[in-house]
């Protein structure tokens, strides 16, 4: 791949907007000229088209992509994520965008790397899976993923979530109270589930965006309706207490979330009968 795409192969259906994206993070370090800049916004209108030539014709020089440092890798996260939601149809989309743009440009907080298993074992599967249709954002995830605070959450009552999900997710908020940029009242990051673990029903306060990047997984919204697949990319708004479900497929389930309000509003489960045939079911690619 030339240096010139930023590691975002040509053709990819929104590809040309996030090499304008990458060349906007490495403008805001410092690292290309606005004239660079403005070569990959003439570039970025078709996806097909390498930015080589626009920067040949005014004379520029390509790019030199040096890793990113720690706090521009987080950055590019929120770039290449803004993105792939932008292209996502349904509600609570640009709600989510709102709180994006609201807190993207503050002050990064790194976090120590710590290992968590969860991470550790399933997320390289995930990012594999990902790679397939959106390399970028996999590409993206992957840099940041050291830099990231990946919290295994305890907050529920392990009689009432079960084992297999208490022991088997992680998460990492991106924009939040207490994530790596500020964000009042709003939370948005990254949610990993081991496959075929299921996340029993629950609901919260905050309205609530899946924006799945794996899959298919089951879903349901209330105890007593049917499980239903869906495939990746297809987003899931969840209002204000509604009830729901994920039982996690034969891929990890890897996905963009985001709380728009009420994010420190804890969840709470909802019983149901079936919990013990559910965790049984295995469901296929």
């Amino acid at each position: 791949m030339s240096r010139g795409l930023l590691g975002v192969p040509l053709g990819e259906p929104g590809s040309g907007r996030e090499r304008y994206a990458r060349a906007m993070e490495l403008y805001q370090t410092g690292a290309i000229s606005a004239a660079v800049l403005e070569a990959y916004r003439v570039a970025a209108a078709r996806d097909a088209q390498p930015p080589e030539p626009v920067l040949a014709e005014r004379g520029l020089p390509v790019p030199e992509v040096l890793p990113l440092a720690p706090e521009n890798t987080i950055r590019a996260l929120i770039a290449a994520a803004d993105l792939y939601l932008a292209g996502l149809p349904g509600p609570g989309i640009s709600e989510v965008r709102q709180g994006i743009a609201a807190a993207r440009h503050g002050p990064v907080s790194l976090v120590a790397a710590e290992p968590n298993p969860v991470v550790d074992r399933h997320l390289p599967e995930a990012l594999r899976a990902l790679a397939a249709t959106h390399p970028g954002l996999a590409a993206a995830i992957a840099a940041a993923r050291p830099h990231l605070r990946w919290i295994t959450y305890n907050g529920y009552p392990r009689a009432e979530i079960g084992e297999g999900f208490a022991t088997g997710h992680a998460f990492a908020s991106i924009l939040g109270e207490e994530a790596s940029l500020p964000a009042a009242d709003f939370d948005f990051g990254l949610f990993l589930i081991a496959p075929q673990v299921l996340y029993r029903d629950h609901h919260h306060a905050a309205p609530e965006l899946y924006a799945p990047l794996t899959g298919p997984h089951g879903w349901r919204f209330g105890p007593d309706q049917p499980l239903l697949l869906r495939p990746a990319h297809v987003p899931v708004w969840n209002p204000p207490h509604q009830p729901h479900l994920t039982k996690v497929g034969a891929l990890p389930f890897l996905c963009l979330f985001g709380w728009t309000r009420d994010a420190q509003s804890p969840a709470q489960v909802i019983p149901a009968r079936d919990w013990a045939e559910l965790e049984a079911l295995r469901l296929a690619h």
